[in-house]
């Protein structure tokens, strides 16, 4: 891999409200493979889909393990995690 590919932490929302959470090197490609039903198989038939978060990691192993952190939290939890970001980013 080159040093210019960042990956990047997402989460997506599905029409039933479901937060999906994954890592890429190009969101808006991994998005459309989503959405055209090639990406994870537990979002087949789950959209609209909608992009709710992403964050560029610093590494492909911190992005693993944030991304494996975030999959451990209830659905409660995570939409908190989320929430906070959002504020995080705000304060910015």
């Amino acid at each position: 891999m080159t040093a210019e590919r960042r990956w990047t932490l997402y989460l997506l929302e599905t029409a039933g409200g479901a937060l999906y959470t994954g890592i890429t090197t190009d969101v808006a490609r991994r998005l459309e493979q989503h959405r055209s039903g090639r990406g994870a198989k537990a979002l087949r038939g789950k959209g609209p889909l909608v992009l709710r978060y992403q964050q560029p990691m610093e590494s492909h192993g911190e992005a693993l393990r944030e991304e494996a952190a975030i999959k451990r939290l209830s659905p409660a939890q995570k939409r908190a995690w989320l929430a906070r970001q959002r504020d995080t980013a705000d304060e910015s």
